[in-house]
């Protein structure tokens, strides 16, 4: 099958959609599939190989100039090449970029509008540079934010357009009140161009189904896969008197919700009567979220508990895996309710058993894998509680590691979200077919 699949950069980040499409794209090169990986906005940061085009198009320096500046929607292509360059993004990317939803509510408002919008010549450089490829035979979009160049790349290319649906709502409902009530408006009246939907659990196609207003029917389920070619349990003895270690590894925002563990520990320390402890922490940490952290370790340092706590910053593959195999547990108590939750299935994987909140997706993959605890969201208390248990029992502690790795195995490989994405472009790929052959299906999906 030859595919074109669009991937979202996020600049400096790793990001889980950027490692999850990446992760797949490379099982698909694998297969002998054609898988064409092209990032928009940024190039992505990965932590294995990188398996995406150098070229980066629909560039988020042009992007933002033509949404502010009038003029560079007119530039000549050939121009726009400067600040479109991979080297000149990467540059760019080193700086803070804006990313909160907050201050993009006109941008995203516009890149909805597609052809309508300011971003036209961006549109119409992809649509180009699609036509000028060998055919694909399914396209692949890496969220709903994008759907508006499902319309124009069907059209060029009269072939399936699928798309991903992977925690798009985080951001729409950080934009302000109207411009999300818009921006959710044109998702929904765009979602006719897109022929299936490819959710990464069942929670999120059924809470997208209702958000968008996609029908049902129209959303499958490829749950999330990770490589476990270096992810496995460390086999390492604890002993009675080591330091029972906590961790946490996701990004560093209020929505991740470090400051619940924060509480958390301080509740087993200092009212629970837990013993040696350490609090450890590691992801990436954006700059309008640094008071968020020095606030956490002053709160953590009052109670006299500064010195077990560690923030370990971005970590790289090797690093990450190594920091999940010296933990006792992981909890990364998010008060968003996850649509994936990639840092679960890695830790799971080494062997660590995790407490995590009743919501989201976390209740399916505990479900299937048993290699954890379920708590009461937002609650410091309840996730104290949690955490005891896996201290205080340690032999229940390492049946859940252990059936968290063979429910990793089983359930959430990258070999098996490859399986299930094959089905789904191939199931669009038929639906495709049968719409062209019957007019009247063709009719009912204008």
């Amino acid at each position: 099958m030859r595919i074109l699949s669009i991937t979202a950069g996020a600049a400096n980040m790793y990001c889980g959609s950027c490692l999850r499409d990446n992760a797949l794209a490379r099982e698909l090169m694998a297969r002998g599939h054609d898988v064409t990986l092209q990032p928009v906005y940024t190039p992505t940061l990965t932590d294995e190989e990188n398996v995406s085009e150098g070229r980066v198009l629909f560039g988020g320096v042009s992007v933002y100039l033509q949404q502010h500046v009038p003029a560079f929607r007119r530039t000549p292509w050939l121009l726009d090449r400067l600040w479109d360059s991979t080297a000149f993004l990467k540059l760019v990317s080193k700086r803070s970029i804006q990313v909160d939803p907050a201050g993009l509510g006109a941008l995203t408002i516009s890149t909805l509008e597609g052809e309508r919008g300011f971003q036209r010549k961006e549109i119409e450089k992809l649509v180009h540079w699609i036509r000028e490829e060998p055919p694909y035979d399914v396209i692949n979009l890496p969220n709903a934010l994008l759907i508006a160049l499902a319309e124009p790349v069907r059209r060029a290319t009269r072939r399936p357009v699928v798309v991903t649906l992977q925690g798009e709502d985080l951001f729409l409902d950080g934009l302000p009140a109207r411009d999300r009530d818009r921006a959710i408006a044109l998702i929904q009246a765009q979602v006719r161009h897109v022929d299936l939907f490819a959710s990464v659990s069942e929670y999120y196609a059924d809470y997208m189904a209702e958000y968008l207003s996609i029908p049902r029917d129209r959303i499958r389920v490829a749950p999330l896969g990770v490589s476990l070619d270096d992810l496995a349990p460390a086999g390492r003895t604890r002993h009675a008197d080591d330091p029972f270690v906590i961790g946490y590894f996701a990004r560093v925002a209020p929505e991740k919700s470090l400051h619940l563990l924060a509480e958390a520990y301080r509740i087993l320390r200092t009212e629970r009567g837990l013993g040696p402890a350490r609090l450890e922490a590691a992801g990436y940490l954006a700059p309008e979220h640094r008071s968020y952290l020095a606030d956490l370790e002053r709160g953590l340092s009052a109670s006299g508990l500064g010195g077990e706590f560690r923030y370990h910053g971005t970590l790289d593959r090797a690093a990450k895996v190594a920091f999940f195999q010296s933990l006792d547990v992981l909890s990364v108590p998010s008060t968003y309710k996850e649509p994936k939750g990639l840092y679960l299935l890695e830790a799971m994987a080494c062997g660590v058993p995790v407490v995590a909140p009743q919501h989201g997706a976390f209740p399916e993959m505990l479900g299937k894998t048993s290699g954890g605890l379920l708590v009461r969201p937002d609650n410091p208390a309840s996730f104290a509680d949690g955490l005891a248990a896996v201290r205080n029992h340690p032999r229940q502690a390492r049946e859940m590691g252990l059936n968290g790795a063979a429910g990793v195995q089983q359930h959430y490989t990258v070999a098996r979200m490859a399986d299930r994405v094959l089905e789904i472009y191939t199931e669009a790929l038929n639906r495709d077919a049968s719409t062209k052959h019957n007019p009247t299906m063709h009719n009912a999906t204008k």
